[in-house]
């Protein structure tokens, strides 16, 4: 099933990909290239009418940043995750201070949903 977008919304994300913060340089450099189980990941991708940090089509998944604005968007951003999960995408969350300070776990739980993932597939 292919998920569509707000096309408005693709000149705002390529804008996002040139104003990356730290968190999303960083973490992007460990998704790009399908270093991770040779998936392949885009950065700041419009999905539906929301622009998502990092997206993996074939895993229908989701990893977002964040950071202090969100502390901000609670009620907002548990709205914008039940659309998108009604998508039938899984959407993993981590802070900035975690991609800052424990690259390793982060890359761990992506790994291992990877792991589940694949494994469900292999038991259909």
């Amino acid at each position: 099933m292919r998920i569509h977008y707000d096309k408005k919304l693709k000149q705002l994300s390529r804008n996002l990909r040139n104003k990356s913060t730290l968190s999303e340089v960083l973490l992007w450099k460990q998704l790009k290239g399908k270093q991770i189980r040779n998936y392949q990941f885009m950065r700041q991708k419009p999905i539906a009418n929301f622009i998502v940090d990092f997206y993996c089509s074939s895993l229908k998944l989701i990893i977002e940043i964040d950071g202090e604005s969100h502390n901000l968007k609670g009620s907002e951003d548990v709205e914008r995750q039940r659309k998108l999960e009604l998508l039938g995408i899984t959407i993993m969350r981590f802070t900035d201070i975690q991609v800052k300070q424990d690259m390793r776990s982060i890359l761990y739980a992506i790994d291992g949903f990877i792991e589940n993932f694949e494994k469900t597939l292999g038991d259909l």
